[in-house]
């Protein structure tokens, strides 16, 4: 995606059946989590936190303002990811 051109991404990885976050959300963050420290990725916001009150949702917004309509913008949605690029 960033190869392309696309500067932020929305990744759907769900939650998982057992009501606790599924072992690909887990496995997801940990690979994102290495992207930011080797600096591959500038942020990443959990669905759960991707709202105004969230410091990497108002970055990710300021990099990519059309992402404030996302439909899962401020919705608490624990199956999704936002990367910035």
């Amino acid at each position: 995606a960033k190869a392309s051109g696309c500067r932020a991404v929305k990744f759907i990885h769900g939650y998982g059946s057992s009501g606790k976050g599924g072992a690909i959300k887990r496995d997801v963050h940990a690979t994102l989590r290495q992207k930011q420290s080797s600096g591959e990725i500038k942020v990443f916001c959990p669905g759960e936190d991707f709202s105004a009150f969230d410091a990497r949702a108002r970055q990710i917004i300021d990099v990519c303002p059309e992402f404030i309509r996302d439909i899962d913008y401020g919705r608490t949605n624990h199956g999704i990811t936002v990367v910035l690029l």
